[in-house]
């Protein structure tokens, strides 16, 4: 149990890393460290999911 809570929060970082590295392909243009971090409850909203799915496929 205590192994996928550590998976858990090593995926939750490592996507965040990865929207971070992609900030610049979104339409955003500050707030950087806070997008990355509150991705995950932030993908309710459907133009934030877009730009998501834009910084991380590129």
């Amino acid at each position: 149990m205590e192994l996928l809570g550590l998976a858990a929060i090593v995926l939750y970082f490592f996507i965040a890393l990865r929207f971070w590295q992609g900030f610049h392909r979104t339409y955003y243009s500050q707030s950087r460290f806070v997008l990355s971090v509150l991705w995950l409850p932030l993908l309710l909203n459907k133009s934030y999911r877009q730009n998501f799915r834009r910084a991380l496929l590129g």
